[in-house]
C-alpha cells in the first residue's frame, strides 16, 4: 500500500503543568474531534488539569464493508453484521500493524518529550478501542492504563505470538465497556475478549450498560473520567525538578 496521509492529531493541552498524556482514538468512519466534546467535557470539571489529551484521525483507507470506498479506519472490515464471527473473520492484519506502529510512534513521543510511559493512557471507542488494547499491550513501554469502549480483541488466534517478552504491560489496568444493545460490535464479542484477556492474566475489567446501542453514555464517561483520575493522578509539584 502506497503511504497514507496522516492529518497531525487534535490536541488538548494541559490546563496545568504537563505531567501525563491521554490518547484517545476515534472508531471507524470518524475522526478525532468527535470525542472532542468528551474531552472538553472532562477538562470542564478540571480534575485532569495535568493532562494532555490527544485525538488522533485515522487515515481514508478502502473500508470492504463500505464497498470498497474510503473512510478514516485504522484497519480494513470486512463486515459488520452484528455477528461476533464476521468482524474476527479475514482481520486485516496488516493495517492493524500499521497502526500499531503509529500508536507506538505517539507514545515514544510523549516519552521523548519528558512525560513516562506510566504516565501515559492509551484508549478508544469501537475501532479506537480494539487497536488500542492491541497497541498498549504490545507496548516495548510501560503504561499507565487502556481503555477500550464498544471494543474488542484484534487477531486473538496470535495475539500472544505478538506481544513482546517479556511483557511490559502484563498488570497494566484496562477498563472495558460495552452496551447490552450493541448491534455493531456485539457484546457477546467483548465478552469473549474480557474472558480471553482474562484467562492470559491480563487485569481486564468489563462493565456492561443496560439499553445503551453502539455508542457512548454519560455514566460510561463519567467511569472512564475516574479511571483516568485512578491511573493518572495529580502530581502538583511534588516531582518538580530543581531549577539550578
Amino acid at each position: 500500500m502506497a503511504s497514507l496521509v496522516r492529518a497531525q492529531p487534535l490536541l488538548f493541552p494541559a490546563t496545568a503543568r504537563h505531567t501525563a498524556t491521554v490518547i484517545f482514538v476515534h472508531g471507524l468512519g470518524d475522526t478525532g474531534h468527535g470525542w472532542a466534546g468528551a474531552v472538553e467535557n472532562w477538562r470542564r470539571r478540571q480534575r485532569l488539569d495535568e493532562v494532555k489529551f490527544i485525538l488522533p484521525h485515522a487515515p481514508a483507507i478502502p473500508i470492504t464493508c463500505n464497498w470498497g470506498m474510503k473512510m478514516p479506519g485504522w484497519y480494513d472490515i470486512h463486515t459488520i453484521d452484528g455477528n461476533a464471527e464476521s468482524l474476527r473473520r479475514n482481520e486485516d492484519e496488516a493495517g492493524i500493524l500499521r497502526s500499531q506502529a503509529y500508536f507506538h510512534e505517539l507514545i515514544q513521543k510523549e516519552i521523548d518529550a519528558g512525560i513516562p510511559g506510566d504516565r501515559i493512557v492509551l484508549g478508544g471507542f469501537s475501532q479506537g478501542g480494539a487497536i488500542s488494547i492491541f497497541a498498549g499491550l504490545t507496548s516495548k513501554v510501560k503504561l499507565a492504563g487502556i481503555v477500550a469502549l464498544s471494543s474488542y480483541l484484534l487477531l486473538s488466534s496470535k495475539f500472544l505470538e505478538l506481544v513482546p517478552k517479556p511483557e511490559f504491560n502484563k498488570e497494566t489496568p484496562i477498563f472495558m465497556a460495552h452496551g447490552d444493545s450493541d448491534q455493531v460490535v456485539n457484546l457477546e464479542l467483548g465478552k469473549k475478549s474480557y474472558e480471553l484477556l482474562k484467562s492470559m492474566g491480563y487485569n481486564v475489567t468489563l462493565k456492561i450498560y443496560e439499553g445503551m446501542e453502539h455508542s457512548a453514555c454519560p455514566e460510561e464517561l463519567d467511569e472512564v473520567e475516574s479511571f483516568l483520575r485512578e491511573r493518572l493522578p495529580a502530581l502538583g509539584n511534588s516531582d518538580a525538578k530543581s531549577e539550578l
